[in-house]
């Protein structure tokens, strides 16, 4: 099982596309909107194969979210489990052995197909091909 990427919550998409880009050598694929939600985002790719992606919302707050509402900085963390039938199995998994799943296996507007679950600490994990 590997780390497929690490995700941040930001207010200034733009200026954190262009630092990346601009310090840590990052590679930026297209911009990606979602206008019903508002949601805007890019996955950053770096030469070692890591790939960071900066979202961004209209309602991020500072310190003091919650599961349900976002707030800048770390969002997630998700493993690739290198099928849709593992996510579903892994998701099924997790909900049975307690775990609350916040997000139902599904292919999402970036073609992703992928689930969320809460780790004990109610850390975002998703669950991804």
């Amino acid at each position: 099982m590997n780390i497929e990427h690490v995700a941040l919550w930001t207010q200034n998409l733009e200026g954190l596309k262009t630092f990346y880009e601009t310090y840590f050598q990052a590679s930026a694929g297209e911009k990606y909107t979602n206008p019903e939600k508002q949601f805007e985002s890019y996955f950053l790719a770096f030469s070692s194969g890591a790939r960071l992606e900066i979202m961004q919302v209209p309602e991020i707050t500072g310190p003091g979210g919650g599961p349900d509402r976002p707030l800048q900085g770390y969002a997630h963390l998700a493993f690739s489990v290198g099928s849709e039938q593992a996510v579903d199995a892994l998701t099924a998994r997790l909900r049975q052995d307690g775990y609350r799943v916040v997000g139902e296996p599904r292919r999402t507007g970036d073609g992703y197909y992928e689930s969320v679950v809460l780790d004990p600490d109610g850390n975002r994990v998703e669950i991804t091909v």
